[in-house]
């Protein structure tokens, strides 16, 4: 006896069967899920034949209905035949491993099963094709793997297995998954192994004359690095450099043109304070000094001019130069005839000394500094020299006021604390009125020049609470005040027609305007 039966899933295997009992023909249905099972048994040839038949809930009660209205069930057994042969004869038409399992059962009803290897058989090397579910029913081709928590159905209709997503899918599934998967290509493995064998058919195999002749365009790496290393020997540091040029300037046979082209080497170099404090410790210090008191004005030039770059903001260098008796060898160089491109640098180097250090500010007026200063400035006439003597001066004190100002602060650190007390012992206003300062700077307002004239007010207000006295007797300063706002006036109202306001002559006559509010 054979019987055949579905073993698609384990829910249509569970279904109810009918009692060996019952009657022949008598068909007692089951329910498995949403499905229903109707068993029917017949003979053929002193054979049992068992087939179980899945009919959807609507076509069963539909089937049974009609069944019930049948006087006999040989009747009834003839009706559900015809009503199925057309759909199962499509079913076992087609050899599939996954409709239908045929099953041995013996006469006493006892049921032997075949070898898994002879239901099944699937080859090692095959590769299964994973269908993409989706909410609709869509038919499942034989070999293909269904995913994890997915549902299958047979439809008796078509006979063939369907597919859709699970319950538990449909519950996370969202509206931009839908999307997503709707824009997006899907490859199946057979297209893929294709593709890549394709792939690999169009990559035509270089020969060996090809790779000799690209290999001779380039360089061999190894090459390349014993290169690469000679290069970082041959690269000089700044401190290599300065090294060399310090030994080439101190070297018996250098020429004035070469050692003025190794201090404008130097002068670039300095610029940063790192390597302006390694020249230092390197006893660079010393060949610049020595420079400043060469006969050759140019190597006097070029010496102050490093040697103010190095002293810009950096305090060590300051320190060192004081201790090397820069400040002196400077002044001295100002008090004798010198050009005036000597003097305009060693002027820099005197500015970039004293600013932000009161010890250097102490040793130069203890020096005669200003005295200095004011024999020079009246020595100048062009202005350029005056210029930038008043523009020390102004520096000078301004940086006092502020300090003596921030030390108002109830929080102070010791640093500053120790600033205050170093500004404190320099007389810088006492010695600016002792020396006729509050004189000779009113003369630079003579000048034609609007910079020069700037400066001058800039310097006169700071110097205003000692040399009130003798601006109030100088009548030449009150007229020139005058004289000045009025030419100024005119200036700002031309600019205001030129929509320009708060300019620069604007500023200039706020300047003569806060001079004359302090004379009156």
């Amino acid at each position: 006896m054979r019987c055949l039966t579905t073993s698609v899933t384990p829910e249509e295997d569970r279904c109810t069967r009918t009692n060996e009992s019952s009657a022949r023909g008598q068909k007692t249905p089951g329910v498995c899920g949403s499905y229903q099972c109707v068993y029917v048994e017949q003979t053929a040839r002193s054979r049992k034949r068992r087939v179980f038949f899945f009919l959807s809930e609507s076509l069963f009660n539909d089937s049974v209905a009609v069944a019930m209205r049948l006087t006999s069930s040989c009747v009834a057994l003839a009706f559900l035949l015809l009503l199925h042969c057309r759909h199962f004869g499509d079913v076992l038409g087609q050899k599939s491993d996954s409709a239908l399992t045929v099953v041995e059962t013996t006469e006493e009803g006892e049921v032997t099963h075949g070898d898994e290897e002879e239901q099944v058989k699937i080859e090692e090397d095959e590769d299964l094709e994973v269908v993409q579910a989706t909410e609709q029913w869509q038919t499942l081709k034989p070999g293909q793997a269904v995913p994890a928590g997915s549902h299958v159905r047979l439809n008796l209709q078509t006979g063939q297995r369907e597919v859709r997503l699970g319950e538990e899918q449909l519950k996370y599934r969202t509206q931009e998954h839908r999307e997503r998967e709707a824009t997006q290509s899907m490859f199946s493995p057979d297209e893929l192994k294709r593709a890549m064998k394709k792939l690999k058919e169009d990559l035509n195999p270089v020969s060996k004359d090809q790779q000799d002749s690209v290999a001779s365009k380039f360089r061999p790496l190894e090459e390349l690095k014993r290169d690469m290393a000679q290069l970082d020997l041959l690269v000089e540091t700044d401190t290599r450099i300065m090294r060399r040029l310090l030994d080439q300037f101190n070297s018996s046979n250098s020429t004035t043109e070469q050692r003025l082209s190794i201090l404008q080497e130097l002068e670039y170099l300095v610029h940063q304070v790192d390597n302006a404090q390694t020249l230092c410790s390197m006893g660079g210090l010393q060949f610049i000094l020595e420079g400043l008191n060469s006969s050759d004005f140019r190597l006097q030039e070029n010496s102050a001019f490093v040697l103010g770059s190095a002293l810009a903001s950096n305090p060590v260098v300051q320190v060192k130069a004081v201790e090397s008796g820069a400040l002196q060898m400077l002044l001295t160089v100002l008090a004798t005839a010198q050009p005036l491109q000597v003097k305009k640098k060693v002027l820099f180097a005197v500015a970039s000394l004293l600013r932000h250090f009161p010890y250097a500010q102490h040793h130069f007026l203890s020096h005669g500094g200003l005295q200095i200063l004011s024999e020079l400035f009246r020595a100048d006439g062009g202005g350029i020299l005056r210029t930038r003597i008043v523009t020390m001066l102004y520096d000078m004190i301004s940086e006092k006021e502020l300090i003596s100002q921030a030390g108002l602060d109830e929080v102070l650190d010791a640093s500053h604390e120790e600033r205050v007390r170093q500004y404190s012992k320099v007389p810088l206003q006492g010695e600016l009125l002792e020396k006729g300062w509050c004189n000779l700077v009113p003369q630079l307002l003579e000048s034609t020049e609007h910079d020069y004239r700037e400066k001058a007010l800039r310097a006169l207000l700071a110097m205003a609470p000692v040399c009130l006295d003798e601006y109030r007797s100088d009548g030449s300063l009150l007229g020139s005040l005058l004289s000045l706002r009025d030419q100024y006036q005119d200036m700002v109202q031309s600019e205001m027609i030129l929509g320009e306001e708060n300019g620069y002559y604007e500023e200039i006559v706020q300047l003569i305007d806060a001079l004359q509010v302090k004379i009156k």
